[in-house]
């Protein structure tokens, strides 16, 4: 949970904001149900909400969210697409093509996976 996210209980307050929209944008961590307003960004859970301020609205700027919300979704992305065509390439000049694919797949999502953990641990420790 990070620093800044607020946590609060349903048994003393069974709240939401009017005007706040169920959405699918940002990571779920296990809750029921996602809401944002604004900036704002709430999830449910049983028993609380979890709600934290973002940055930059993800529905008004997807790019700018990702960049300075989310970098940790960047760079494994780069980490997948870098990881799986250095090892793709490097296996399609020495067997066969479907090797190649799949070797492919498998590197860019363990790639991808390292880079958003290392990434997100990363951004964890700063903030």
């Amino acid at each position: 949970m990070p620093f800044d996210e607020i946590e609060v209980p349903k048994e003393l307050r069974e709240f939401m904001i009017d005007g706040a929209e169920e959405t699918i944008l940002g990571q779920k961590n296990g809750a029921l149900k996602q809401y944002r307003y604004g900036n704002l960004h709430i999830r449910e859970y049983d028993d609380k909400f979890l709600v934290h301020t973002d940055k930059i609205d993800p529905r008004k700027d997807p790019i700018g969210h990702l960049v300075y919300d989310a970098p940790e979704v960047l760079i494994s992305l780069a980490c997948a697409i870098f990881g799986g065509t250095k090892i793709a390439k490097s296996v399609f000049n020495n067997n066969s093509k479907k090797l190649s694919l799949t070797s492919g797949l498998a590197s860019s999502v363990l790639s991808g996976y390292i880079g958003y953990v290392a990434s997100k641990k990363i951004k964890d420790y700063l903030e």
